[in-house]
């Protein structure tokens, strides 16, 4: 199912030596993603790994800039399963267009930029040139399920018709 490779972009992701997730659930009233035209928007992704979160609480306190760097990646893999789930192909992607990552920061903390790295090195490996985006890194004082980072994306595909 979505760790079968169907295609080139996929390739590209077992040959990094990753898997394409199941498609996280909602955990309210929204859909992962959601195409309108040619556009994919992605509700905000959480770092969940087989449902849970790997590290919680705040950026620069209880987790570390590294390991919310790392938790940035898997939200852009989870955001990549949640494009797939309404594109049907990954290879449909033309570029990815917008990336939004939240970061619980504790007070102090101003790291955001390097923290969504994450996220934006793995879509740029993943992806190439399709990967490169505009993006915003914003601090907030507290995320879903006490996540320390959220993604999402916008991805532009190629018209099928």
């Amino acid at each position: 199912m979505s760790g079968a490779v169907s295609g080139a972009v996929e390739a590209k992701l077992t040959e990094l030596g990753l898997t394409l997730p199941d498609v996280v659930p909602p955990l309210a009233s929204y859909q992962p993603a959601v195409q309108s035209g040619v556009y994919v928007y992605t509700a905000g992704q959480l770092p969940m790994v087989e449902g849970k979160l790997p590290a919680v609480g705040k950026v620069g306190a209880e987790v570390t800039p590294e390991d919310a760097k790392d938790l940035a990646r898997i939200c852009a893999l989870n955001a990549l399963a949640a494009v797939k789930s309404v594109a049907g192909d990954l290879d449909r992607i033309k570029r990815v267009v917008k990336v939004v990552g939240f970061v619980a920061s504790a007070a102090d903390f101003t790291g955001q930029p390097a923290v969504l790295n994450g996220a934006s090195e793995l879509l740029g490996e993943v992806l190439g040139d399709k990967g490169v985006h505009a993006r915003s890194a914003v601090g907030v004082a507290v995320l879903p399920l006490d996540a320390p980072v959220e993604v999402e994306i916008q991805v532009e595909l190629v018209d099928e018709g």
